[in-house]
C-alpha cells in the first residue's frame, strides 16, 4: 500500500478547488454539518415542544407531518428538492441549498421525538408549581420544563448531528463535491490506490464525528454541573 496519493492530493480532499474554485472536500462537509446540526436543532425543538403543547387534531396533524419526514429516504428528499422545486416554481435551488434542506427537515423530526420525550418525562408536578406561581405556559417551558428536559435529550441530539454527518455523504449525487464526491473525483483521476483513498476519507469522516461528541459531552458535563450548583 502507498499513501502517496493522499499526500498529493492532501489540500483537495481537505478544501477542494477553493481559492480558486469553489469550497468542497473536509471543510464543505464541515460546514454542510455544522448547517444542518444548527437548523435541525432549531426545527426539532420547535416542532418538540409544539407536540408537547398540542392536544386533538393538532397533534394528530403534526405527527403525520413529522412522520413523513422520519420515513423517507434521505437521497429521495434530496432528489424531490433538487429536480422537483425548479419545474414546480421555475427557480434554480443550488446543490448546497438542497442538502442542507434535506437532512435539516429529516434531522429536526427525528430530533422533535427527542424533544417531546424528554419533555413528557419529566413529572407533571413541575407544571403544576410553574402554575401555582402564575407563570404562563410559555413561561413555565423556557424557565421550569426545558432546562430539565434538555440534559434527558442531549444524547439523542448528539446521535443525530452525528448521523447527519455522514448523511451529508449523500450530497455527491447531485454533485456537491463534499469529502466523498472529491474523493471519488481522486479515485477515478488516479485509477490506483482506492484502498488507501477512502481509508484516509474513512478516517477524517471518525475524526469530525469523534470531534463533535467530545465537544457535546464536554458542553453536556458543564451544562450538568452549571444546573447541579443552580440548584444548591
Amino acid at each position: 500500500m502507498s499513501f502517496d496519493v493522499i499526500s498529493d492530493n492532501l489540500l483537495y480532499f481537505l478544501i477542494g478547488a477553493y481559492p480558486h474554485g469553489p469550497l468542497g472536500g473536509a471543510a464543505l462537509t464541515l460546514l454542510l454539518s455544522v448547517l444542518t446540526a444548527s437548523i435541525s436543532a432549531i426545527l426539532g425543538l420547535g416542532f418538540g415542544v409544539a407536540l408537547a403543547l398540542t392536544r386533538g387534531a393538532a397533534h394528530t396533524a403534526l405527527l403525520l407531518f413529522l412522520g413523513f419526514f422520519r420515513a423517507i429516504p434521505v437521497i429521495m428528499l434530496i432528489f424531490w428538492v433538487y429536480f422537483l422545486l425548479p419545474i414546480l416554481f421555475n427557480v434554480d435551488v443550488p446543490g448546497v441549498f438542497t442538502v442542507v434542506c434535506a437532512l435539516s427537515l429529516i434531522g429536526g423530526a427525528y430530533l422533535a421525538h427527542s424533544v417531546f420525550a424528554g419533555i413528557s418525562s419529566l413529572p407533571a408536578g413541575q407544571w403544576q408549581a410553574g402554575r401555582a406561581l402564575g407563570l404562563k405556559t410559555a413561561q413555565i417551558m423556557k424557565s421550569i420544563i426545558l432546562p430539565q428536559a434538555l440534559p434527558v435529550m442531549l444524547p439523542s441530539f448528539i446521535n443525530q448531528w452525528v448521523a447527519l454527518i455522514k448523511d451529508t455523504s449523500l450530497a455527491y449525487v447531485i454533485g456537491v463535491a463534499e469529502l466523498s464526491f472529491v474523493a471519488t473525483q481522486v479515485s477515478n483521476r488516479v485509477m490506483v490506490h482506492p484502498t488507501e483513498i477512502f481509508l484516509f476519507v474513512g478516517l477524517l469522516y471518525y475524526v469530525i464525528c469523534a470531534s463533535l461528541e467530545a465537544i457535546a459531552n464536554r458542553v453536556a458535563r458543564r451544562y450538568d454541573k452549571h444546573m447541579r450548583l443552580d440548584g444548591k
